[in-house]
């Protein structure tokens, strides 16, 4: 179901596009509505008076004004139809204040008729897909948020199972096969991608969070499914693209197998590759999580947090260090869980994140783990949620900067040319979250923050939580996620 915004004429519509292109970018549908000024007056400077569609228009699916009253009943409809039909996107729909204000005769709308078709793939492409996954000897399933968004867990656990092939979540792909399933192959990320001869895409895209294909192997045949034809081969040649709706164009592959190809996976040779590349990199994370070094480090206050948090948890992830290292943190056994930045990386979405997961999975506690400095672009939504009587909780992990900080020490010795990463150190978020009605927490030992958690995740209103860890100092930065 595609959400949908209403926006004020002018500067309300140019705000709102920051939320178009991340929908957009994101494959999220979205209808956004915005008004504007009267159509007699344009050209002549009216209030708030802008070019709304034509700036939409690169940015959207459908981007349109309806030429009179009645024609609104079909432009919504287009609208609704765009964003949710094929890969889902944003639509436009500028109403001039002439046509809100008008009257028409009423006119009986039939039932919404924006259902999205869906479709299978060609057979015989489906075929050649079984052959190359018959002759692997190192395959592997890389899950990303498409999948999620299509709801297709149960088709491709189905597949895990019958296949026995490791398989690699994306960020927002977690949780579609459950983090603890022995076929994950995340601990071993750069070993899998780099040593499969056959990969198969799940609603997973090419693009920057898969290093544009750099990583896998020359020789590695790929196996696309997707619902858009247009993103078949981005940045890769693929051997067989299927096109569909995933969960059917899965469900025909496993129909198709004729495994497990393996009889006992853990005497594949990739398989052990992996689980011993798993083990050295888990070992490593191990000695960051037990760490008593303070300041606290990001690792030492995440496995502090992460052991707290309830099974079926919805996880808000944002920031620069804070969301690169939860991407390797913290477990999901359920999809669309966690939620970040996503494709386009839009910060300051945290809050709204958490405030729209909330009025949705009333059962489940959200819970947004965000940094400083993003939490900085919507830290009076708090306001919001305490006004909707929403049971957040909220840790912000301060090191006092983007990406990295500098202590009271090194803050003043640099004060007359501060870095541009620099934030004062130590702000006190939690009062702000006390101003607002909630309840705040000021934490530096993880004794205090495993305590704040268990407090907070026991609250039935909204709780935050001022983390502080290790600023980070001079080092140099180390943008890993943009590596080639």
């Amino acid at each position: 179901q595609p959400g949908v915004c209403l926006a004020v004429s002018g500067p309300g519509v140019v705000h709102a596009l920051a939320g178009i292109v991340h929908s957009q970018v994101n494959t999220w549908p979205m209808v956004l509505i915005g008004g504007a000024c009267e159509t007699t007056l344009e050209g002549a400077g009216a209030f708030q008076e802008f070019r709304q569609v034509e700036m939409c228009r690169p940015y959207t699916k459908y981007s349109a004004r309806p030429a009179t009253i009645g024609h609104i009943p079909a432009v919504v409809e287009r609208a609704f139809t765009s964003a949710v039909a094929g890969r889902p996107g944003a639509s436009y729909i500028d109403l001039p204040a002439d046509i809100i204000q008008g009257q028409a005769p009423l006119a009986v709308n039939p039932a919404p008729r924006f259902a999205p078709a869906v479709g299978m793939a060609d057979p015989v492409a489906v075929a050649r897909a079984v052959e190359l996954l018959a002759r692997a000897k190192s395959p592997l399933l890389v899950v990303g948020k498409g999948a999620a968004y299509a709801r297709a867990e149960e088709q491709i656990r189905a597949l895990v199972d019958k296949y026995q092939a490791p398989f690699l979540p994306t960020p927002m792909g977690k949780g579609v096969v459950p983090d603890d399933h022995p076929r994950n192959a995340s601990s071993a990320r750069s070993a899998a991608l780099s040593g499969a001869d056959v990969i198969v895409l799940l609603g997973a895209r090419v693009n920057w969070l898969l290093h544009f294909g750099r990583r896998f192997s020359p020789t590695a045949k790929l196996i696309q499914i997707d619902v858009c034809p247009e993103e078949m081969g981005v940045n890769v040649p693929v051997a067989v693209g299927l096109v569909g709706h995933l969960p059917l164009v899965v469900q025909q592959l496993t129909d198709s197998l004729a495994g497990p190809f393996v009889a006992d996976p853990e005497e594949s040779e990739f398989v052990k590759s992996l689980a011993a590349h798993g083990r050295k990199n888990s070992e490593k994370q191990n000695e960051r999580y037990l760490s008593d070094e303070l300041p606290m480090s990001y690792y030492r206050a995440f496995a502090e947090i992460k052991q707290r948090l309830p099974h079926d948890v919805v996880l808000v992830s944002e920031g620069a260090n804070t969301m690169d290292i939860a991407r390797t943190v913290f477990d999901f056994q359920q999809p669309r869980r966690r939620l970040d930045c996503a494709t386009f990386a839009n910060m300051g979405v945290g809050m709204g994140y958490a405030i729209a997961a909330q009025t949705y999975y009333t059962e489940s506690r959200v819970v947004a783990v965000v940094g400083d400095s993003a939490f900085g672009f919507s830290a009076m939504e708090l306001e919001t949620a305490v006004r909707a009587r929403l049971p957040l909780v909220v840790v912000v992990i301060n090191n006092s900067g983007i990406y990295f900080g500098l202590d009271q020490d090194q803050y003043e010795e640099r004060r007359d040319a501060l870095p541009s990463t620099a934030l004062t150190p130590e702000v006190r978020y939690e009062l702000i979250a006390e101003a607002v009605g909630a309840k705040g927490y000021l934490v530096r030992t993880p004794e205090e923050l495993g305590d704040a958690v268990d407090a907070a995740l026991k609250s039935e209103g909204l709780s935050l939580i001022n983390c502080l860890i290790k600023p980070g100092g001079q080092q140099k930065l180390d943008f890993k996620w943009m590596s080639k």
